[in-house]
């Protein structure tokens, strides 16, 4: 194993939070931020399929956030100056990451490649290690592939572009439905447990799914069961 390619939305950080404060901060306390938070996010799928589909060719995350938060900003019934509007889509730029995410990325990095194989697009990755202190050695995945996980060629030519074969790679997410895509690509797997991603009421990716190469409760914990 020599890189560890890490989902971020939801696995390293802590999106629903994040962006409910932002919500709060940008439309006022009378909006029930995390059912706003909760909505926009249920637009990110449908978004992306769009160009995964080929009906669209490929579009950066940051335009799909945009165009589906004019959506929910009508639905909410809430009007937004446009600098407000792009303020609050920068949103995803400033997610604040999980307690282990710093330390448990920082012991990996000691023996291994770590980077993104995330669907946001380079800047808003970029912003996001530099305002959550993520020690990235790479800013990689949608955006320089071209290609939306969980399609094939998302993984595939990460790996490539890392001069690694997808035997050399493994994928760190809480989320099973983008283990098993990794696998099916030839990568091993790693399950994070984010029982608190969508709140309180988080029904799906409580556990570990499959027989993932690992299944931990944390990124340290993961670090800890590959000896860094």
């Amino acid at each position: 194993m020599k890189a560890l390619l890490f989902d971020v939305f939801g696995t390293v950080v802590d999106w629903r939070t994040s962006i409910a404060r932002d919500v709060r901060t940008q439309c006022g306390p009378d909006v029930d931020s995390y059912s706003f938070a909760d909505r926009w996010r249920s637009m990110y799928q449908p978004a992306m399929e769009e160009v995964r589909s080929g009906r669209r060719p490929f579009t950066r995350l940051d335009v799909l956030h945009l165009e589906s938060l004019r959506v929910v900003l009508s639905e909410f019934d809430i009007r937004l100056a446009e600098d407000r509007i792009a303020a609050l889509n920068q949103a995803w730029h400033r997610l604040d990451p999980w307690p282990d995410s710093v330390p448990g990325l920082t012991r990996l990095r000691t023996e291994f490649i770590i980077a993104p194989l995330s669907n946001g697009n380079i800047s808003l990755l970029l912003d996001m290690a530099k305002n959550a202190g993520l020690p990235w050695d790479a800013i990689l995945g949608a955006e320089p592939v071209r290609a939306y996980k969980p399609t094939p060629d998302a993984y595939m030519r990460t790996a490539d572009i890392l001069g690694l074969e997808p035997s050399e790679c493994m994928m760190v997410a809480a989320h099973n439905s983008d283990l098993v895509a990794a696998a099916d690509c030839g990568f091993a797997t790693a399950f994070v447990a984010r029982p608190l991603e969508h709140g309180p009421g988080q029904t799906a990716d409580l556990v570990a799914e499959s027989d993932w190469t690992y299944s931990v409760d944390s990124i340290e914990s993961l670090a800890t069961q590959l000896h860094c």
